[in-house]
């Protein structure tokens, strides 16, 4: 006989990882107990050497659909126990010696779970919060670790008898199933139709699900509460109500999110192969964005762009309410059939505010965009939005756009360990990273943070993971731009822990995260592709050649800066750009850009003239704008990035004009073809020639620096690397090159990643003494 004392390190909480380990035990005949120690999972095994071999064996090979194992580490040698101790037990949790940050994440879910839902016999039946060991909340609930039902959201719903038994049964797939509940002991739904301008007539019956489906059908909006806040939920078929939507939530254009219940249904309005298939039905139910296959049906959806954003269901809830939709159905062949149901299920909130989700005050806050409300009373601890990725193609793997539910905060690894580095990340697409060791935890994406509230959601993030990991950071991070809101929360936490704050300019930051998320530590070019960044000299950055090295980036070359007349103005009119670009060009051209007054145009060419407020930007970003300002195709954005989406989806292959760029030393100049663009009177004609030209100019900069640096590891990074036409024309144009490309595969290329850039670089200064003090200095 001999005793083993294991720990085990990873996603091992709240995913069915003790129960799992009880029953191996007992497979194996062994004696002993596994308990919960701050996020790590301990066992006390004891048996035959055979036993202890297979048992180990199979921790790794079998462990739960949930569960992530890091690392299996065995403590000293202890002694045996006396024979008469024997059987094998789930202990009481330990005591938080250490953190380590890993949380488990929240789950579709899963089928055995929707079985009982649907089946009219069992006491579950149609009840909105069923969840398993392998399925349900687990981020968004948990309020600290270790992952007990004492330290989430259900610690007030005491189990019923019926699931007191199932949870100490261990025939039971619900065997210690922290979140274990059912209708007559767990949260229940609510249903609230006072909000809105006309509000709904309350219904006769007192069923939530029914009222809400019956206020849907009738063409209201209804906020119902999904597993990290609100989602407001109508008739995607129905463009009265998508006007309606539009109206109230004061979004003119910009895409909604899509539900469909089933990858068949969603084929019915999107381009729908194995490879996308594959991602609705994920656990981590994103919303996929693919080719639009709809024929022009969902008016008023995505105005103007060649893709939708489709999700399945994630929670029983949106199940149930499509369960509604059909009729009730019998049986369960209706939740595999194509339907054409389709719902809009788009965030919860108010115009720049964080995601709702509080019940009492989304009552208040969405009063006049919503019409209804059906939520619960399991509170969401940790809001998480859902999470966004761009389908995958034939060449090409799928690209996240947004990380979040399902994803985040998932640890993503670091080329090497270093000192405890809190990053604050972006003032646009927020996250918050905090460093412990060879990890990194990147919070879900928290949005703009351009409101109290959004800032208030950053300072909890920050401290949620801080909490988690158990860790005082030996520095932290943020952005280069000191008026920034993350900058002066940078600065007060680190006067509080007497750290050091080390900022690093944006795109560096992007660069940074490439090569963090594909391990490479050592010299690369980095080629930031972007809209706005604060840069070394005080300008505005955004296409940019740096060498990277040692956390620290050296500015090589840019694209041909254009001014920004008005300022911040310029970023949201494409129109404005265009005729900066056309002042640029010295063109003859004397009319206003298309969908600019005549009067407007003639008082900016007089400003540009002048020069005053027309602060010069290198951003490619702009250079999109201008180009779709040329071309017409968006005047005016209502959201971060339409011009360049709308110009993206007129675009088709097409050969790159010849001569259309030149390499004026390390600065790339696309005026030759934005000259003949200028001339173009046809959009389409612009966006394809715009798109092939750029990708192979870009290529042929990227190259020749790369010669000149002696570097052949390349990093491409910032939000226009979304762009999958420019993509694939730059990878044609570097194909011959023989560099190796990294691009983002993990998190997005936008914002989103900076906090987990800003970390990185900072762990490289700090492990190189040199390079921190000359970055401090």
């Amino acid at each position: 006989m001999e005793r083993e004392k294991l720990r085990v390190s990873g996603i091992v909480q709240g995913v069915g990882f003790r129960p799992f380990v009880w029953r191996l035990a007992h497979r194996f005949g062994l004696a002993g107990e596994v308990r919960n120690v701050a996020s790590t999972v301990q066992i006390d095994v004891q048996g035959t050497r055979t036993a202890l071999l297979a048992f180990r064996a199979a921790l790794t090979q079998e462990a739960p659909p949930l569960a992530r194992i890091d690392a299996i580490h065995e403590e000293s040698a202890m002694p045996r126990e006396v024979a008469g101790n024997r059987g094998f037990r789930i202990a009481e949790s330990g005591e938080a010696h250490a953190h380590d940050g890993e949380m488990a994440i929240d789950s579709a879910i899963c089928p055995a779970c929707l079985a009982e839902i649907f089946d009219a016999g069992d006491r579950r039946h149609r009840y909105a919060l069923n969840s398993c060991c392998d399925c349900g909340p687990r981020y968004t609930v948990t309020r600290k670790l270790p992952f007990d039902r004492a330290n989430t959201s259900m610690a007030p719903f005491a189990p019923c008898a019926a699931c007191a038994a199932d949870y100490a049964d261990p025939a039971n797939r619900r065997f210690h199933a922290e979140l274990i509940a059912c209708p007559a002991c767990g949260p229940r739904l609510r249903f609230e139709a006072t909000l809105g301008s006309e509000p709904i007539a309350r219904v006769a019956h007192t069923d939530p699900l029914s009222a809400a489906w019956e206020a849907i059908a009738r063409g209201g909006i209804v906020a119902v509460e999904g597993l990290g806040g609100f989602q407001l939920i109508c008739d995607a078929t129905r463009p009265d109500v998508v006007a309606r939507l539009r109206e109230r939530k004061r979004r003119p254009t910009k895409p909604f999110a899509l539900l469909a219940l089933n990858a068949a249904s969603a084929a019915r309005w999107i381009d729908c192969d194995d490879a996308t298939r594959a991602l609705l039905e994920s656990l981590a139910r994103p919303a996929v964005v693919a080719s639009r296959a709809d024929g022009g049906a969902l008016i008023g959806v995505a105005p103007g762009l060649a893709q939708l954003g489709v999700m399945l269901p994630c929670t029983p809830l949106h199940y149930l309410l499509f369960h509604e939709a059909l009729g009730r159905p019998t049986g369960d062949a209706w939740l595999h059939a194509s339907h054409g149901a389709l719902l809009i299920a788009t965030s919860a909130n108010v115009s720049g505010e964080p995601l709702e989700t509080d019940p009492a005050h989304a009552c208040d806050a969405l009063a006049g965009i919503a019409d209804a409300l059906l939520f619960h009373d399991r509170a969401i601890v940790a809001r998480c939005d859902d999470s966004v990725l761009l389908a995958a193609g034939a060449t090409h793997a799928p690209m996240p756009l947004r990380r979040a539910r399902g994803y985040a905060p998932r640890a993503l690894a670091l080329p090497h360990a270093g000192p405890s580095v809190l990053a604050l990340g972006a003032h646009l697409k927020s996250t918050v990273t905090l460093t412990h060791g060879a990890r990194a935890f990147v919070s879900p994406w928290l949005g703009d943070l351009t409101s109290a509230a959004a800032c208030a959601a950053l300072d909890d993030a920050a401290h949620r993971l801080i909490e988690a990991c158990g860790v005082q950071p030996a520095a932290l991070a943020c952005d280069l731009q000191p008026d920034l809101y993350s900058t002066r929360l940078a600065h007060t936490l680190a006067a509080r822990w007497n750290v050091p704050v080390v900022p690093v300019q944006h795109h560096h930051a992007h660069i940074a995260a490439v090569l963090a998320e594909q391990g490479h530590a050592d010299a690369a070019l980095g080629v930031a592709l972007d809209g706005f960044g604060y840069g070394d000299d005080g300008t505005a950055w955004g296409g940019e050649l740096l060498r990277v090295e040692q956390g620290r980036a050296t500015r090589l070359g840019h694209l041909t800066p254009l001014a920004l007349p008005g300022g911040d103005l310029a970023a949201r009119s494409p129109a404005r750009m265009a005729l900066a670009l056309l002042h640029r060009l010295d063109s003859p051209v004397t009319h206003a850009p298309p969908g600019m007054d005549a009067v407007v145009a003639a008082r900016l060419r007089a400003q540009l003239a002048s020069g005053f407020n027309c602060p010069p930007t290198t951003s490619l970003g702009r250079w999109f704008d201008a180009i779709a300002g040329l071309a017409g195709v968006c005047p005016e954005q209502s959201y971060s990035g339409e011009a360049a989406l709308r110009l993206e989806a007129l675009a088709r292959p097409c050969a790159p004009l010849a001569q259309g760029w030149r390499i004026d030393g390390g600065d790339l100049d696309l005026l030759p073809l934005a000259r003949w663009l200028a001339a173009q009177h046809d959009a389409a004609t612009i966006a394809s020639v715009w798109h092939a030209t750029l990708g192979h100019a870009l290529g042929a900069w990227i190259a020749q620096a790369a010669r000149a640096q002696d570097l052949n590891v390349v990093a491409l990074g910032g939000g226009c690397c979304a762009n999958r036409v420019l993509m694939l024309a730059l990878a044609d144009a570097l194909r011959a090159s023989k560099l190796t490309v990294l691009t983002a595969r993990t998190l997005p290329s936008g914002d989103d990643a900076i906090s987990y850039g800003q970390a990185w670089a900072v762990i490289q200064q700090l492990s190189s003494p040199a390079s921190f003090t000359r970055a401090t200095s």
